[in-house]
């Protein structure tokens, strides 16, 4: 079962549809402040969970065997049967690894136009910044977690998402929103650059997609800015689709979670409205 959390304009508008993904060891109800804030803003917005996520934060605590499994292909296609149930081509928001998931969505033509938060690298990024090997060792240094479920502990939250957080604030947010989830795209990304059809794999050269928005957090230790900015500059560097990047230099991997989410969703729904959707 997986849960949605969904957020419709006034009847009578056909408003562009929105789909959140969130990543791993964040629930989907995670993203209940920006899908109020993108329905307010005009749009049909909608944050459904990955395969085997539970409706709730605790229901998906409780049966941590559930999640345990799933591949990015297994997320992608979820996705793309979320996508083709909807009226229009959405706009695809996510994530860390959903925010991969969405380059999947975006570069295959499943959506209109796409926003990457802090994703998890793609397949031809060869950076490796110590902080990201330290939060994928939480499942790598085990390798029967590639057929089940990781959760993070209190300290291991800490390091890889509230780094830039008080301690409560950290304390917080890893009560309310954190879930176990599958171990199996960390190792799939890791290896991604020893496969050529790795599932980590996007068309960066796909010159007729949608825009695309990268957005980084100069403090972030799961996803630095660096692989953020490396990636922009290979899309750049293959296509000339739109491909642009904005950067909060003093933000962790919590941003789209914590005390300054809106400024974060505020800055989405700018460009989205430059481009003209």
């Amino acid at each position: 079962m997986t849960t949605e959390r969904t957020a419709r304009t006034p009847e009578g508008t056909t408003p562009t549809p929105v789909v959140f993904v969130h990543g791993l060891w964040l629930h989907a109800d995670s993203w209940a402040p920006w899908v109020e804030r993108y329905a307010a803003a005009g749009y049909d917005a909608h944050a459904p969970g990955w395969p085997g996520d539970g409706a709730t934060v605790e229901e998906t605590r409780a049966n941590p065997d559930a999640v345990g499994g799933y591949g990015i292909d297994e997320v992608v296609a979820h996705y793309v049967e979320v996508l083709d149930g909807l009226a229009a081509q959405a706009v695809v928001v996510g994530h860390s690894f959903g925010g991969l998931i969405v380059q999947r969505l975006l570069t295959a033509g499943h959506a209109r136009a796409g926003i990457a938060i802090d994703p998890a690298p793609m397949r031809g990024n060869i950076l490796l910044p110590p902080s990201s090997l330290k939060v994928a060792a939480v499942a790598l240094k085990n390798p029967a977690h590639y057929k089940g479920s990781v959760s993070l502990t209190p300290e291991e939250f800490r390091y890889g998402f509230a780094n830039e957080l008080s301690d409560e604030e950290a304390a917080e947010l890893y009560e309310r929103w954190t879930i176990p989830s599958p171990g199996r795209p960390l190792f799939e990304d890791a290896a991604a650059n020893l496969f050529p059809h790795s599932a980590a794999k996007v068309d960066s050269k796909n010159a007729d997609r949608g825009p695309l928005l990268f957005v980084a957090g100069g403090m972030d230790h799961t996803a630095p800015a660096s692989l953020t900015k490396t990636s922009a500059k290979i899309y750049r560097r293959h296509s000339d689709a739109v491909t642009d990047l904005h950067e909060f230099p003093d933000r962790g991997h919590s941003l789209t979670i914590d005390h300054g989410w809106a400024e974060v969703a505020d800055t989405t729904l700018t460009w989205l409205k430059e481009q003209g959707i």
